[in-house]
């Protein structure tokens, strides 16, 4: 089979770092690729990951910009964004919003081709817009302010909105921009063709040259590494919170099993002693082995030790009436 070299002119850079993730450039290593193509070779119907760098050049007919005049482009993009004023009920103050009302885009078949016509083969760009960077240039943009009468601003000021106007916006890859991209390369019937990968890598159609655009990549990487490592730390310092408390609440729960055991002990031991002992004959009604020390005023019971008198709920009440207790007289038997 036939093979196409790649033209010398047209440059052509090879992926040769590692994976960059995320988000993902390119992970694959293109062997026997220079970084300027000499020496490349595509095999019909195979693809080749790299970089192109070239002159944008319209196949058939070029796009005319709607607003400038001799503004030709091959992807004009038309965009209607309304600007408004919404009230925020939350911090009671106006918000800027911003709302594309319509957007339109436009494309033309075009290639990258090397800066001298005839110099080398041009290769054919397929779907601009799935590209994840493609970049504009702005040509025309003009604000149009909303006209509103006394009774149109009232209303606005009720419904809580205030429209400011619309944004009139024209975006366009010009003919003869510079444009660098990222895709794989396929040979098909004599024609190179820059196309998104099949491996779910990211496309690029960018103004910056490669350099600039594996910079920014691994920009984001470490960004996401510094992200990820952050995250890390908050999740350790979250997990160690919560261990910590559950460790405190399983400690103070071991604490009051331990007291329940004591008292249920202690209450067992009483008990044991109240039953091989005879009960006084005075003993207090609540504990039964106690001595009655107390006169509850003014009903004038004595029902009860000082111990058992000092454990009654407030407000303190008659163990025998239930009648509010004014006072204490201490009872000494003699």
């Amino acid at each position: 089979r036939a093979q196409e070299p790649c033209p010398k002119l047209l440059k052509i850079i090879p992926m040769a770092s590692a994976s960059i993730s995320p988000p993902p450039l390119w992970g694959a290593s293109l062997r026997g690729c220079s970084r300027h193509g000499s020496g490349v070779r595509l095999e019909p119907g195979g693809g080749l990951a790299g970089c192109v760098a070239g002159v944008v050049r319209s196949v058939k007919d070029t796009l005319s910009s709607q607003f400038v005049e001799d503004c030709k482009g091959v992807v004009q993009r038309l965009t209607l964004q309304e600007h408004k004023m919404v009230w925020n009920r939350t911090t009671h103050l106006w918000n800027d919003y911003e709302k594309v009302i319509h957007q339109r885009t436009n494309t033309a078949p075009f290639e990258l081709a090397p800066p001298e016509d005839g110099a080398g083969v041009a290769v054919r760009v397929m779907k601009p817009l799935d590209a994840a960077e493609l970049s504009l240039e702005t040509v025309y943009e003009k604000f149009h302010p909303s006209v509103q009468s006394f009774t149109d601003v009232l209303g606005h000021y009720i419904s809580g909105e205030r429209p400011k106007g619309i944004q009139e916006t024209e975006q366009m890859l010009k003919v003869g921009t510079v444009l660098t991209g990222v895709g794989e390369l396929v040979l098909d019937s004599n024609t190179i063709r820059l196309q998104p990968p099949k491996q779910g890598l990211r496309y690029y159609l960018s103004s910056a040259d490669f350099d600039a655009l594996l910079q920014k990549q691994q920009a984001s990487v470490r960004l996401w590494k510094v992200l990820a490592v952050l995250s890390g730390f908050a999740t350790c310092a979250v997990l160690f919170f919560l261990l910590r408390k559950q460790y405190r609440h399983r400690r103070e729960r071991q604490r009051l099993e331990q007291l329940q055991e004591e008292f249920r002990r202690a209450q067992e031991q009483r008990l044991a002693r109240q039953e091989g002992a005879e009960a006084p004959k005075n003993a207090c009604v609540i504990c039964l082995s106690n001595a009655k020390a107390c006169v509850f005023l003014e009903c004038g019971h004595v029902c009860s030790c000082s111990e058992c008198y000092r454990a009654l709920q407030d407000p303190k009440a008659c163990p025998i009436c239930r009648q509010p207790i004014a006072r204490v007289v201490p009872l000494y038997n003699s």
